[in-house]
């Protein structure tokens, strides 16, 4: 892991060299460090955002360094030093660091508008409401999620179960019921829909649906890059082509989200966030 994490730095640093050397003569501005969640961890991710930093490095002059974590609590860390002049933030990661790391939204991010979190059971168990829940065991996302770890814990505040697993993944999520070492696990829609049938013959249903709609992910600029800075970078990135925002994954000319039940969900759940390691948990 060790070698793997230092050739993936020295990639993203040596992108971001050659993002400056191709400038035209002159001094670089700045350095604009970007944030991303990469999942899968795999080095794709610097040939996703080669051409859009080579853009945005040129119209602004400045040196562009790519900063992928591998999971929402680095990334949490990561706004938390201020350390990302720019993040492409999914919905959980978003209202954390716009109601706390003062992160200004830019875009949206392309996904799915009708986003909602829902608590999925096998198909064969008997219980019919949320309540039922309590006192059993039941698989959670990471910190940072907002269908698998946000969502479902505001749902669950006022319960106390015996355990909570964080699956570091839906599908994961979902194996943990199908093997019967979770009781409920909390996914999207989308994402039982993509997964379901790799567990078959175990079926699935769906215990409990989220009224609310997740607001998309968006882009946002942090508060180390200057105020006048801000607004020249939205007007480049808004003028780029579509098809170089669509390989990054935003939309130049989408109405950015309201995010304001998005934050009081997260601000709820943090309030109980210290008693989730605890056996019994107690969500209150």
């Amino acid at each position: 892991m060790f070698v793997r994490f230092t050739r993936r730095l020295f990639l993203f640093h040596l992108l971001g060299f050659t993002f400056a050397a191709c400038k035209p003569q002159g001094e670089v501005e700045d350095t604009l460090t970007i944030g991303v969640i990469n999942y899968g961890g795999g080095d794709q991710i610097i040939n996703q955002y080669a051409k859009f930093n080579s853009y945005l490095g040129e119209k602004t002059n400045a040196l562009i360094q790519l900063e992928p974590v591998f999971n929402e609590n680095r990334a949490v860390e990561r706004l938390e030093a201020r350390a990302w002049s720019l993040v492409f933030a999914p919905p959980g990661l978003a209202a954390i660091a716009i109601a706390r790391y003062q992160y200004v939204p830019l875009f949206p991010l392309i996904g799915i508008s009708n986003l909602r979190s829902i608590f999925v059971v096998r198909k064969d168990n008997p219980i019919t409401d949320l309540k039922q829940l309590q006192g059993k065991t039941v698989a959670l996302g990471q910190l940072g999620s907002a269908t698998g770890y946000y969502f479902p814990l505001y749902n669950l505040y006022g319960t106390t179960l015996a355990d909570i697993l964080f699956a570091p993944t839906p599908k994961a999520a979902l194996e943990l019921v199908a093997q019967g070492k979770a009781i409920a696990c909390a996914v999207s829609e989308a994402e039982l829909s993509l997964y379901s049938s790799q567990f078959a013959p175990t079926e699935f249903r769906i215990l409990f649906k989220d009224p609310h709609y997740v607001p998309l992910g968006v882009v946002l600029i942090g508060p180390n890059v200057e105020r006048n800075r801000q607004e020249f970078i939205r007007k480049v990135m808004s003028e780029s082509s579509s098809d170089l925002a669509q390989e990054v994954g935003y939309v130049p000319n989408g109405q950015v989200p309201d995010y304001k039940y998005m934050i009081s969900v997260v601000d709820r759940v943090s309030s109980i966030s210290s008693k989730l390691q605890n056996k019994p948990v107690r969500l209150f």
